[in-house]
């Protein structure tokens, strides 16, 4: 497993660094409110990801390949849900011009979002096929989950801590909406691989 790690290591970080769902969520939740105050949000995704791993490498995944259609009906349901999450995007206000304020994922929510983030299952699915080995499968899954859950911590932060930079930046109203707008067409547009299937 020794050999393997620098490659996981190196896997993990391009992955979890480079744009998708989590990232543009996490960095439009920077800049609307605040680093602080998206650190449960930075923790769902974090450790949602590593249990994610841990799971479908020790037992859903044979679920999934015994019954296909699951995974077809998990993609869609998170394509509707990113969606709606892109819609809520779009419209959202500078927090002093809501009626209500608004608030980040909670911790629950933004870990359970990880089950319906097509780019968390490619992830998950390479890592527990191309770096496990299979005379010691149960625990490399674990280490392909330390990984993914160590690599994906500072990874996140960084989205929250440019989209908090933005936030001064982004005080404008017309500015802000403008940035929302973009952020909700790059979460749609993360949803390219599974349309092109």
């Amino acid at each position: 497993m020794l050999a393997l790690l620098p490659a996981l290591i190196l896997f993990a970080a391009v992955m979890s660094i480079t744009p998708g769902p989590n990232n543009v969520m996490l960095m439009t939740s920077g800049v609307n409110f605040g680093f602080a105050a998206t650190l449960p949000h930075i923790w769902g995704v974090t450790l949602g990801f590593a249990l994610m791993a841990v799971l479908v490498g020790l037992g859903l995944a044979g679920l999934f390949a015994a019954v296909p259609v699951l995974l077809v009906v998990l993609k869609w349901c998170g394509a509707a849900y990113l969606l709606v999450l892109a819609w809520k995007i779009a419209r959202s206000k500078a927090p002093e011009d809501r009626a209500a304020p608004g608030r980040p994922l909670t911790f629950l929510q933004a870990a359970a979002f990880q089950w319906v983030n097509p780019k968390g299952w490619i992830i998950v699915v390479s890592a527990c096929a191309t770096y496990t080995l299979a005379d010691h499968y149960a625990s490399s899954i674990l280490v392909v989950a330390l990984v993914l859950g160590t690599v994906t911590l500072p990874s996140v932060s960084v989205w929250v801590a440019f989209g908090s930079a933005l936030r001064r930046a982004l005080r404008d109203p017309r500015t802000l909406r403008v940035f929302n707008i973009t952020m909700a067409l790059l979460l749609v547009a993360s949803l390219y691989p599974l349309f092109t299937e």
